[in-house]
């Protein structure tokens, strides 16, 4: 846990995923300010949006914070130039090729971290130079990996393979699930689904009372013919499997989905027809908490876990 917690020069090995619609500069400050990493989301900010969240955020912690890029998207270029102009020293790359962006952003001074769902993938992140891997399961929500791994297997099968710091998501959100991935090989974990479900994540209301309400089986990783993704069950996602059992092809599928889905969902709270992505473990979440409390449970949870593992020896 040390690896993690001396690279980013924070108290507790927990960085905040950089979900879209939900991780704006109020949820980032206040994750750094309670001893973790808190990321600003930049998948659903363009440029000038980016730049206004990292000056907000910059006033609002002094702690270490970083940017979560999904390296296709869009005017990339503006928004690494913002990176590198604003001094941001963390940045978390996800959906791309690492090996573009990693060597201009290291030589600019950040720590780079590279998200992945499989051993290739991580493997090449490591090639490209980054200086840490998040391996991600497929229970997590939002945009997932198309070979389905689940957590429990993909930490061992990926600290096999590289020798980087390595950071677990994917159905973590409590201090037992966290000693679950540490024991595992991890050497910290990011936590996304938990922290929307936060008072100071810029998700609608709507949504986080719908996580609140979730139960086992009430998320699906779908749309494979397009990008994998995990959501809510909901009127939208009925829809969805209407057109596949019309065996209705990319095309159509494509179109349905249209654009801002996922605004519309998140952010705007349309329970209904948006899209909800949200990570399996929303099945665990009964609260709406400040980010402060929701970090307290998860290390009083933490260490009540280790103890009882220790107690228990074979």
């Amino acid at each position: 846990m040390k690896k993690i917690t001396s690279l980013f020069n924070i108290r507790y090995p927990i960085i905040q995923g950089g979900m879209v619609w939900a991780s704006g500069w109020k949820l980032a400050s206040a994750v750094s300010n309670a001893g973790g990493l808190g990321l600003i989301g930049a998948g659903s900010m363009r440029p000038e949006n980016l730049e206004e969240h990292i000056l907000k955020c910059k006033k609002a912690t002094s702690k270490p914070f970083g940017v979560n890029v999904p390296l296709l998207y869009p005017e990339m270029d503006k928004i690494m130039k913002i990176l590198i102009d604003q001094k941001i020293s963390i940045v978390f790359t996800s959906a791309g090729n690492p090996s573009i962006w990693t060597s201009k952003l290291k030589n600019a001074g950040c720590i780079v971290v590279h998200v992945v769902s499989s051993v290739k993938f991580a493997i090449k992140a490591e090639n490209a130079g980054v200086d840490a891997i998040v391996a991600e399961g497929f229970e997590a929500g939002g945009h997932n990996g198309r070979e389905e791994t689940t957590t429990m297997v993909l930490i061992p099968l990926i600290k096999e393979a590289i020798n980087l710091p390595l950071i677990s998501a994917g159905g973590i959100g409590s201090g037992k699930s966290m000693a679950a991935a540490i024991c595992l090989g991890a050497d910290g974990v990011q936590i996304g689904s938990r922290f929307v479900a936060s008072i100071e994540a810029s998700s609608h209301i709507n949504f986080k009372k719908a996580i609140v309400s979730a139960g086992q089986g009430s998320t699906v990783l779908t749309l494979k013919e397009l990008t994998p993704v995990r959501m809510m069950k909901n009127k939208f996602y009925e829809e969805i499997l209407e057109l596949y059992s019309k065996g209705s092809s990319s095309d159509v599928l494509y179109k349905h989905l249209g654009k801002g889905r996922a605004k519309k969902g998140m952010f705007e709270g349309d329970i209904d027809q948006g899209e909800l992505e949200i990570g399996q473990v929303s099945s665990q979440i009964n609260e709406i908490k400040p980010v402060s409390e929701i970090i307290v449970d998860i290390i009083k949870d933490f260490n009540e876990a280790l103890f009882t593992i220790s107690v228990y020896k074979l």
